[in-house]
């Protein structure tokens, strides 16, 4: 059975940069290793994202939220506002039961408008996913305006951040189907 990667773009539009980038890390990491990707947009979970409580949620957000938890590792991506991930993006993880993410496996991409929001993957994303004790992969993919043209990276530093971001993922995936496959065996 192949391990299940949830690559969510927390961007509010499509087309978006920010949506090509998660799929281009997917896209690699699925050359690399038999993997089963879904991708999925902060557009998708509609207008009601913005409940207050999980239990209020609707069932697109809800599912949103499962499908994080349930999947074996992330990609995830956020525009940069501000100097830091869209306040929406926080919000679906907001829901995210903090035990769900534990030990997982994720990238962490984001796009922006230029060289000074580069630092947002080290400066937010990486704490949030901390809190989480997920297990961010080293190398993060941040593009600017300029790296993704027309819905592919055109930039070759950007490209390769990508391969290599996907192949620590993948060297991770490995870890946890080993790690799965032992817990299968003992309990049989």
């Amino acid at each position: 059975m192949p391990l299940r990667v949830v690559a969510f773009s927390g961007n509010t539009r499509r087309p978006s940069r920010t949506r090509a980038l998660v799929e281009a890390v997917a896209g690699e990491l699925a050359r690399l290793r038999p993997v089963e990707v879904r991708v999925l947009d902060l557009l998708d979970a509609g207008p009601g994202v913005g409940a207050l409580d999980r239990a209020a949620l609707p069932l697109p957000a809800a599912r949103i939220v499962e499908a994080i938890e349930g999947a074996d590792a992330l990609i995830v991506g956020t525009p940069v506002y501000k100097g830091a991930y869209s306040g929406l993006f926080k919000h679906v993880f907001d829901f995210v039961e903090p035990e769900s993410l534990a030990g997982k496996p994720v990238v962490l991409t984001a796009t922006g408008g230029g060289a000074r929001h580069a630092l947002v993957v080290e400066h937010a994303l990486r704490p949030l996913f901390g809190f989480f004790a997920a297990q961010t992969v080293p190398t993060a993919v941040y593009a600017g305006e300029r790296e993704i043209v027309d819905g592919v990276i055109a930039d070759p530093a950007v490209r390769a951040r990508a391969l290599a971001a996907a192949a620590e993922l993948g060297a991770l995936l490995d870890l946890a189907r080993d790690r799965r496959d032992l817990r299968v065996a003992a309990a049989g």
